[in-house]
């Protein structure tokens, strides 16, 4: 399923969230220009290399947060910039401006060190800002686990939209990355796409929306209620319905 948007409004202007983007996008027209989409030289200097962290972490340690910057092709930037548009803004909302940026940095290293101690003699170069938007998932969820998702089912050539809560939308995203990272074990031909950074970097993002928030109030917000197409009266509306003859309405 693709999310499209959420029925969530933010109460405040997402500029973190919009930065974010914006960087993402730029980076990879600065790629397009160079015209070195993919694993070659510019994603080997700037990317996240397993194998080579390892080696010298020092020298290494600014690839981590390149990298998430960076992106293979135009179906993997918008895939990521989507995901990020629909959930960051009311995760920042929640965080604040200043939080957020730290939690979506820390989600986005934490990824790559899950990725790193799933493959450590990895030599291919890891690019992308999944990992750290999984971390937003995961936040996303923690905050408002029965927001409304409207997302889309593509079947063949027919487009279905349903509305969703939240938290199936996500149960039905981690379930797939972990069987995918499980079934990549040992199988090379899988290794184009971090599938433990995408597992880590959501597991990361439960323990630090958590760190988060202390502090912070929760928000209220409109949440699921099921497959209705038609609105039930309240409970109060049926208790005035069954009163006497004469009372006052």
């Amino acid at each position: 399923m693709i999310p499209l948007r959420d029925r969530l409004p933010s109460r405040t202007t997402p500029w973190v969230n919009y930065g974010l983007i914006a960087a993402n996008v730029l980076a990879f027209l600065w790629q397009l220009a160079s015209a070195d989409v993919g694993n070659t030289a510019l994603a080997y200097d700037w990317g996240f290399v397993p194998e080579r962290f390892l080696k010298d972490p020092v020298a290494q340690v600014m690839t981590v947060w390149t990298a998430m910057f960076l992106h293979g092709s135009w179906l993997h930037i918008a895939g990521n910039m989507l995901f990020l548009w629909v959930f960051g803004d009311n995760v920042e909302d929640a965080l604040g401006h200043g939080r957020y940026l730290l939690f979506y940095l820390a989600g986005g290293f934490l990824a790559a060190m899950a990725q790193c101690l799933a493959e450590p003699s990895a030599a291919v170069p890891m690019v992308g800002a999944s990992g750290a938007i999984a971390a937003v998932l995961a936040g996303y969820v923690t905050l408002y686990p029965k927001a409304r998702i409207l997302v889309l089912f593509p079947v063949f050539v027919v487009f279905l939209f349903f509305e969703f809560p939240a938290w199936l939308v996500m149960l039905e995203w981690i379930v797939l990355n972990v069987v995918q990272a499980l079934v990549s074990v040992g199988d090379r031909a899988g290794a184009g796409v971090a599938w433990f950074a995408h597992v880590g970097g959501f597991l990361a993002g439960l323990f630090l929306i958590r760190l988060g928030m202390v502090g912070r109030e929760r928000i209220a917000y409109e949440k699921w209620r099921g497959f209705y197409t038609r609105e039930q009266p309240s409970r109060s509306l049926r208790v005035r319905y069954r009163r006497p003859p004469g009372s006052f309405r």
